[in-house]
């Protein structure tokens, strides 16, 4: 079995005036990443290997999440990400080496919600139409596939395991 992560990256600031790829994170997105870096390791929700954007906001996210893993997962930037289109993002996820189990993608909108609705075809149906209607920012959609090799990956060969934002971790406990 492999398991997909998909990650947006957490809130952004527009106020600073910086080109888009350099942008931070808000206050909301610095506070709204440990939380969810701590949901995922509750939850043994731990990749093997992070392929993230360069985007500052993405590098940041990641950052305030990796402290929250007993092990940190290895994070390799992948320029391809940023400003790509769903198709481009299954070519990166049919490259990893075969030891990798646990995958997780951190990037962007609008390619990460196309990304997933190709590749989900089963799960909770309400899960799935919360996903499909809206990948807020630090959104983390987990999908599993029923087999152990990226290249098989292909469009509708995945289950959604669970869909969470960061809204619903504000009442969940420590």
């Amino acid at each position: 079995m492999r398991r997909l992560m998909l990650l947006r990256h957490a809130k952004s600031d527009w106020s600073t005036g910086l080109r888009d790829q350099d942008r931070p994170l808000n206050e909301r997105g610095r506070e709204a990443a440990p939380r969810m870096g701590a949901y995922m390791a509750r939850h043994a929700l731990v990749p093997d290997l992070i392929v993230a954007s360069p985007a500052a906001r993405v590098r940041e996210t990641v950052d305030l999440m990796i402290p929250a893993f007993e092990k940190p997962p290895k994070v390799v930037e992948e320029e391809r990400i940023y400003a790509s289109r769903a198709d481009t993002l299954l070519d990166i996820l049919k490259s990893p080496a075969p030891p990798i189990h646990a995958l997780m993608l951190v990037g962007h909108n609008p390619a990460l919600a196309e990304l997933a609705g190709l590749l989900v075809a089963s799960g909770d149906v309400e899960t799935r139409q919360r996903l499909i209607e809206k990948f807020p920012a630090a959104g983390l959609a987990v999908i599993d596939f029923p087999f152990d090799d990226w290249r098989k990956i292909h469009p509708k060969s995945g289950r959604l395991d669970r869909f969470v934002v960061p809204r619903m971790l504000e009442a969940e406990p420590d």
